[in-house]
This record gives structure tokens, sequence and C-alpha cells, in this order.
């Protein structure tokens, strides 16, 4: 299945930059990423790597290495190349930047901006988004974490918890409540804290999947962070972090697209080359209607995909609809993936079940994609309300 055909939305860059991300990934990721699950973790050299073929710096300036002109289109196709190595673990590390960044490059300083992206887009310094609470997990409103002002510094204290690459990030943009009296969305902030900062203790869970990225629940202890690391306006957090969730569920969405299309392509293989009862199990009707409900649910998925990345180029398309689609993209793409990696397993047998295949480990990586970013039932209330019922 080649989405590039499509002229209506693909360019010659498009295609170029598709094809310099999956060269990558074959030669830098996919060879080595059963070892890498297997270790918990992957070489920190890769950020670095994957920096020199720009895929670190899609919607940043220039001149902190960017790639400014990269639109959502390039960012579908990072997510579906770099999802066909079959590491969920080292997708989403490799990529927390993506969500991580767009507040320090939006919302910070100049200074503190000038300072810090140049650090990530090169791929020296990693970034972590940390909003979500052992108390609160999608109820963005209800965080406690707080920051009082101290003179020039603010002093935080809480917790947060299930931040993905929240050992090994140099930095981290917090969510906290600077007015402890408002309630709600109101008197929420965002920090850019040094995540080396005194105060500060990490502990690493572990998980059913994304096996190869450290997530991490974090202590903050009476942390100094300098005033001026604040992140936009002060008590007016709460946009700075909805400004961030539209991207973020885009590209777990084309992510899932990534993973759910390496589980129909290595099914397919599979089908062609194994046979039962005296033929190939491509030749058993069984085995094609599961390989078309496959394709029939990627091909749904991928015009949903497409159509959103079109709008979200587009400026007069942008408000409450296109926010609704997304969270529509985001449950039918992981409900792409889902169905994917259920059928490819059944299709591949007890193949399917031995640790090594790119199938078993999407598999296992299936229900953090329905929830990170927001979990299903979040989605369909959130879209129901952009769309006034």
């Amino acid at each position: 299945m080649d989405h590039l055909n499509n002229p209506i939305y693909y360019t010659a860059e498009h295609r170029a930059f598709a094809d310099s991300v999956k060269k990558f990934v074959e030669k830098e990721i996919s060879p080595y990423v059963n070892e890498w699950d297997e270790e918990g973790s992957f070489p920190r050299e890769l950020y670095q790597k994957a920096a020199s073929i720009g895929l670190l710096g899609l919607g940043f300036d220039e001149d902190h290495g960017g790639i400014p002109d990269a639109d959502a289109f390039h960012v579908f196709l990072a997510a579906v190349e770099t999802a066909k190595a079959g590491s969920g673990g080292v997708h989403i590390s490799l990529m927390i930047h993506t969500i991580g960044t767009p507040p320090i490059h939006y919302f910070a300083q100049p200074h503190i901006r000038d300072q810090v992206m140049p650090q990530i887009i090169a791929g020296e310094k990693i970034s972590a988004l940390a909003i979500t609470e052992p108390s609160g997990g999608s109820d963005v409103a209800a965080l406690k974490t707080k920051a009082l002002r101290d003179g020039d510094d603010y002093i935080v204290s809480g917790e947060k918890t299930f931040i993905t690459s929240g050992i090994r990030a140099d930095y981290y943009t917090v969510a906290v409540r600077t007015d402890v009296d408002a309630k709600g969305p109101n008197g929420i902030s965002m920090l850019l804290i040094d995540a080396h900062s005194k105060g500060i203790s990490k502990s690493k869970l572990d998980k059913m999947g994304w096996w190869a990225s450290d997530t991490a629940h974090l202590h903050f202890d009476q942390v100094r962070v300098p005033a001026h690391h604040l992140l936009g306006a002060e008590n007016m957090g709460f946009l700075v972090i909805m400004n961030n969730f539209n991207m973020e569920r885009f590209f777990l969405a084309a992510s899932s697209y990534g993973f759910a299309l390496t589980c129909y392509e290595e099914a397919l293989e599979w089908a062609l080359e194994r046979k039962t009862f005296g033929k190939r199990l491509l030749d058993h009707q069984v085995v094609r209607h599961k390989l078309v409900d496959m394709a029939t649910r990627l091909t749904t998925t991928l015009a949903l995909l497409e159509d959103t990345a079109y709008r979200l180029g587009k400026p007069e398309m942008q408000g409450n609809e296109l926010i609704a689609q997304i969270c529509m993209l985001k449950n039918v793409a992981t409900q792409t993936m889902q169905f994917c990696a259920d059928a490819a397993v059944q299709t591949l047998g007890g193949m399917g079940f031995m640790r090594g295949t790119k199938s078993e480990r999407i598999y296992r990586d299936v229900k953090v994609n329905m929830i990170g970013g927001g979990a299903e039932e979040i989605m369909k209330d959130l879209a129901s309300r952009q769309l006034g019922y």
C-alpha cells in the first residue's frame, strides 16, 4: 500500500524526505530493535543520527537548526516510516521532542529559546512533556503540582507520572499550578525545568509495551526554577497545553497507522510464504478476507489522516470542527492499529506469539496508543463538545 502515489497531497520534496527517513530506519533502527526492546533502552547517539537527516527539526525555526517549511504531511511521513521498524518504544522516545519541545518553541522567552532549541534539534539534549499526575490522568485541569513564586524563582513541589523519556530527558516542560486558589484550568502555568535540578527524583516504571522507552514517575521536592523559564503568561498555561494537543494527537494517529500498516505487511508476507494443508496461507479464502479487512481499515484511516493533514495546513480550516476531527482521527487510527495487530498475530499463528516479530511487539503497544494523548473516551467527549452537543 503506497500512500505516496497521491499527487493531490505529496510533492517531490515529500517523497524525498520519506525516502531519507526510510533509509535511516533501515540502516540505524530496524537491525537493532529486537535487541533494544529486550534491553529496555537504545543508544542516546540515535538522537544525533536522527537530527542529521532533519528528523528532529520539523516545523521549527531555521535559525535553531529546524525545517520551518515542514508541514503536517512531513510529520505524517516521519511517523509512518519510523513506525515501520516495529518498535513503539524506540519510536516514541526518539520522537518525544514533538510534544516536549513545541511549548519551548512557541512560548519561551527569546533568550531561553535561542539557548535550548538548537540543543534539542541537534539531538544533543532531550525534552520531555510532564503533565499527567497520579491523581488526575487525562483530567489536566485537576493537576496539583504547585509552583509558588519566591523572588526571582518558582518553588515547584508535586508529582508527575507516565512521563515518556522522563529518566533520560535534559529538559521538562511541566504543567504547574501557580494560583493555588484557582479552580479547574484557571491558575495553571507551564515551566521549563532543567531535568538535572536539585530536588528532582525519578523512578523508572515498567510497562506492558514500549519496552525500549524509559517511562518515569517524577517527584519535585522544593525545586527552584528561574521565573524567566515561564512558558507563556503566568496562569495561562492551559492555553499552552491545548495548543500542543492537536499535533500530539495527530502524530499519535499517524504513528498508529504506521504500526497498523507494518502489521499488515508482515501478515501479507507470511501469508505468501507459509504453507498449510498443501497450499499457501494466502490461498485460503479466510486468510484473504482477513487481509482485506485490514486493508479496508487502513485505506479509510489513511483517507482521514490525509484530509486532516491538509486541513492542518489551511488556517481558514482551523477551529472546533478540526479539533473534533483530530479526536475522531485518533480513535479511528488506534482502533485500526488494534484490529491489524490482532489480525496479524492471528495470521502468523504460533510465530505471532513469539518475541521478535514486529506484530508481537506492536500488539503489546496497542493500548498505550489508545490511552496516551487522551484516552478514547476523552476523545469522544471532547469531539462532542467541539461539535456543539
